[in-house]
């Protein structure tokens, strides 16, 4: 049964379509009551306001904070309209039920975005009375609507010029959406509280995950699977927030190798650099001084049989040049700080390509990495760990050249991006050949050598985790690297450096591993 309207709350930060609200609930004959700014807004657009002041019989004081916490008010709105002792309370203190809540909360996650942003003023936005009001009604949702969003405006009004009220089926949604809106309020304040305390080596005793839903996907990594693309910044920075520019919306897997693409792209920070990335693995990458068509060129040219369906991400404009090889394969996503106006003309000539514009710095917020496991969730750091390899161990007789050096330096913070067991070889600042997702390392190794399209003689190869025998040293030497970068700790460790020796390799161990599940 529709639960009958005759009179609402109103008190709002997000203004939006509020005059307009009330203007058509008070053309229904309810009685609005209201507060502060909203108020002035109401009665400026000509519509008759009560305001709160005035039914609880006392001013709001410390510059708003205190107005809506009164007896008045919460006994209005928590009043059962079938309990005999809550109405003759209502009736004993003269107070009238409030029928409809109109409210939505400080904009605190707003104002956090501000990296300038003090305590105080943050504080200030940390809303009282509105989540007082919000779960006091969405409590007593079986006789009071609530409405927390502009979204819910008109059916609410349409329920109530059709039925004098709002349906039961209504009411239980917008208590849903009301303590979700609450929840999520909260915590925001809790995380960015959080953020202000001083960092430890222990993660919070508390996680509090703050995400709105941006758009519904097609589906999740199969048809059969439903998926959503949630923000975790009101503004939709990051990912969420990225500028499209042509081609179909981009799926979740699209996403998830986006993502990963451009986290690559982050780290290689040499000059211009190009990588290409299926299924969450990058199948090459490149810095290449000459620019980014060129680092392109040599990232593509590492496995074009399985840059064919990829995404491609660069740290740099796209300028036609680059724009006019990336049309010559397909493609799913391109994804670079900016694009120009020439290279956009070019792109537009492959209509299902998506080409994304995305900031290189990544978007602040929850910077860990969070997965679901039967019954909770795993937590870590993001794993940003860089390690300048000149002031690594050197394990074996011989040490690297410069030249040598400065190729393990790159293959090593690309090989972290690498699903385990991960090997990457590479030739100066270009990937030669991966081989990603194996059970063991020594199938790594050759998966890699067979996937190469050029011969792999004076590369470096890179290992996400120890050698647990010679085999894969001797694989490499085979293949013919020339020196190899890997975290060490084996317990084999002195039969692997033996076999490096007798190969004449160098080889440094990291002490940090960079395993990929």
């Amino acid at each position: 049964m529709p639960q009958t309207v005759r009179r609402a709350l109103i008190s709002v930060s997000n203004k939006a379509g509020v005059v307009d609200l009330a203007r058509r609930l008070a053309q229904l004959g309810v009685e609005i009551i209201s507060t502060g700014g909203t108020a002035r807004a109401i009665a400026e657009g000509g519509v008759k306001v009560r305001a709160v002041d005035e039914v609880t019989g006392y001013p709001e004081m410390m510059d708003g904070r205190v107005k809506t916490l009164h007896p008045r008010i919460h006994g209005a709105i928590l009043a059962r309209r079938d309990h005999e002792g809550d109405i003759a309370a209502l009736d004993s203190h003269a107070i009238a039920p409030i029928d409809l809540v109109v409210v939505n909360l400080y904009p605190f996650r707003e104002t956090v975005a501000d990296p300038d942003v003090t305590r105080a003023q943050a504080c200030e936005q940390i809303d009282i009375g509105g989540p007082t009001m919000v779960r006091a009604s969405a409590k007593n949702h079986a006789h009071v609507a609530v409405v927390v969003s502009p979204d819910d405006y008109d059916v609410v009004v349409e329920e109530i010029a059709a039925d004098g009220g709002v349906s039961e089926a209504t009411r239980r949604r917008l208590a849903l959406a009301a303590f979700a809106h609450t929840a999520e309020y909260d915590a925001a304040i809790a995380q960015w509280l959080a953020r202000q305390e001083p960092q430890t080596d222990t993660l919070p005793e508390q996680l509090s995950v703050v995400a709105t839903k941006m758009q519904d996907l097609r589906y999740g990594e199969n048809p059969h699977q439903k998926a959503a693309l949630y923000t975790l910044s009101p503004a939709g920075v990051g990912l969420p927030g990225a500028t499209v520019h042509q081609g179909k919306a981009l799926s979740y897997n699209n996403l998830l190798d986006l993502t990963g693409a451009y986290d690559i792209c982050r780290e290689l920070t040499g000059g211009p650099a190009a990588v290409v990335v299926k299924h969450t693995n990058p199948c090459g990458a490149a810095v290449h001084q000459s620019g980014l068509a060129a680092a392109y060129r040599s990232a593509r040219a590492c496995d074009p049989t399985s840059a064919f369906g990829g995404i491609v991400a660069v740290n740099g404009q796209v300028e036609d040049d680059l724009a006019q090889l990336l049309v010559e394969t397909f493609l799913e996503v391109v994804v670079a700080p900016s694009f120009s106006d020439e290279a956009l003309a070019v792109l537009r000539k492959k209509k299902n390509l998506r080409v994304v514009s995305l900031p290189l710095a990544p978007a602040a917020g929850l910077d860990v990495a969070i997965r679901r496991v039967d019954g909770g969730l795993l937590v870590q750091d993001v794993d940003r760990l860089a390690v300048d390899l000149t002031t690594a161990e050197v394990a074996t007789e011989r040490a690297p050249t410069a030249q040598e050096l400065a190729a393990m330096q790159f293959a090593w913070q690309t090989v972290k991006h690498v699903k385990s067991n991960a090997i990457l070889f590479a030739r100066g600042t270009v990937t030669a050949a991966v081989g990603a997702g194996q059970m063991s390392r020594v199938d790594a190794v050759n998966l890699a050598q067979m996937k190469a399209v050029e011969p792999l003689t004076g590369t470096v190869l890179a290992s996400d985790a120890f050698f647990p025998f010679r085999d894969g040293v001797d694989a490499a030497h085979a293949a013919g690297a020339t020196a190899i970068v890997q975290p060490g700790g084996s317990r084999r460790d002195q039969e692997v450096i033996d076999a490096c020796n007798e190969h004449g390799m160098t080889m440094i161990f990291t002490g940090k591993r960079h395993f990929r599940h």
